[in-house]
């Protein structure tokens, strides 16, 4: 909403939520989202053509189209529990649009949601109308976190589904319309409503599918002296398969990668295709796999034992240039060290630590053995290993020389994301490890 405001200075965008502190932070200095760019594009154009509010209500009656941009969480309860997507927050906008639309509306879905959820919303639309007309279309957002704004700013495509007939042709042009005002029609791409709620999904999970399949590569690598990042440069350069994200890792994170594997694998159930659903649940269950490898691989270097040995762990957001936690590499690694008896000691430099404490422990709960520090050089004070989970750029550019010189002997590094200088940390004194290297 930020960026149409910002490419399109005739229209005015509205933001509006019932949850008073989350829209407190979105007209203050300092917003709730960390995203490289944001900050000067919210500056740009606040209080200009872009407003927060929590008048949902006058920001339903005075639109002409809503973007409905809520969370779908996985469900936890019921059937479909674990794989499902919870829609019980898109019903609610729906009826609380459908309640107060004083005219015509279009209706966008931006949060990610299982193919054929147009219908639930149109249904529930077409039930309370009033006898207001309601066109509905899909428009899935493909950012990167970290790259968000760049990623805005010049899209790979948009992409706009909606319904096959006159008032849902409209509407797809509407919405084409706003986005002209920046990106290049050819880059603007339409289909049906159900082709486009589906690709999302499907976009998900191959990126998903190229991450669990090099860090499959990554154990053979180690078993054999391969080096993982040698292998993944040499199959990118097939015309066919390409460089991009077969990058080794601790394993993906994230809020889309999982809870869309899982929607999809509960699709292809419910739609009868067992052995589909099996094929993509593997995804989710090699990259669950990599993460426990990492930390099981901690243990047995450190002599099979990690009890009350201080373990310092670099990164905690699930990629670098995000404060996102969800779904990080770094919970299951913390967790897996605390029930070795760890004493675990956490540093990031984008996220707090009372989040970190949540994340790992549950919220309301503490562990001793669970410490947040607030440097590098800090965590690694007195520890026996040294474990990147996140591959922020900072961790590049640390003194191991006295980082080295702080830590008990002998010293170990485990690089979880590839990032480090390997020939010098060994130089230097350090047993190293990393992922995908003998």
């Amino acid at each position: 909403m930020a960026m149409i405001a910002l490419k399109a200075p005739s229209i005015e965008v509205r933001v509006v939520d019932m949850n008073a502190a989350r829209i407190a932070a979105w007209n203050s200095e300092t917003l709730p989202i960390y995203e490289p760019g944001l900050d000067d594009v919210v500056r740009q154009t606040r209080g200009r053509n872009l407003f927060f509010s929590t008048d949902v209500v006058g920001g339903i009656k005075a639109a002409d189209i809503i973007f409905v941009a809520v969370n779908t969480p996985t469900k936890n309860y019921g059937v479909g529990a674990g794989r499902a997507a919870d829609l019980r927050f898109i019903e609610s906008v729906a009826r609380t649009i459908a309640e107060h639309a004083n005219g015509p509306k279009i209706i966008v879905e931006k949060s990610t949601i299982p193919v054929k959820t147009a219908e639930t919303i149109k249904d529930i639309l077409a039930a309370n109308s009033r006898g207001h007309k309601f066109e509905v279309l899909s428009n899935p957002e493909f950012l990167a976190e970290g790259t968000a704004v760049a990623d805005l700013i010049a899209p790979d495509r948009v992409l706009i589904g909606g319904e096959r007939t006159e008032g849902g042709q409209r509407a797809l042009e509407t919405l084409v319309s706003v986005y002209a005002h920046w990106v290049p029609r050819e880059r603007i791409i339409t289909t049906n409503l159900w082709s486009s709620e589906l690709s999302k999904l499907v976009a998900n999970a191959f990126l998903a599918q190229r991450i669990s399949s090099i860090n499959s590569i990554s154990a053979l690598c180690e078993a054999t002296g391969a080096d993982v990042d040698e292998v993944a440069n040499a199959i990118g350069k097939d015309s066919r398969i390409g460089p991009k994200f077969l990058k080794a890792s601790v394993g993906f994170g994230g809020s889309c990668f999982q809870k869309d594997i899982l929607n999809l694998v509960y699709l292809c159930e419910h739609f009868g295709l067992p052995e589909v659903a099996s094929y993509w649940e593997h995804v989710v269950k090699m990259n669950d796999w990599q993460k426990h490898r990492f930390a099981s691989k901690i243990v047995r270097s450190l002599f099979n034992t990690v009890a009350d040995k201080r373990i310092a762990v670099l990164g905690f957001a699930f990629k670098k240039d995000t404060n996102d936690t969800r779904e990080s590499a770094a919970i299951a690694v913390c967790r897996d060290l605390l029930a070795e008896q760890a004493n675990v000691i956490v540093y990031d430099p984008k996220v707090p630590a009372d989040e970190i404490r949540a994340d790992v422990l549950g919220k309301g709960k503490d562990d001793p053995r669970l410490k947040i520090a607030t440097s590098a050089y800090e965590a690694a004070a007195g520890a026996h290993a040294l474990a990147v989970v996140t591959e922020w750029d900072e961790f590049k550019q640390l003194d191991f020389g006295r980082i080295f010189a702080g830590m008990h002997q002998p010293a170990f590094v485990f690089d979880g994301r590839n990032i480090l200088d390997l020939p010098k940390l060994k130089a230097i004194g350090f047993r190293v490890s990393a992922i995908g290297k003998a």
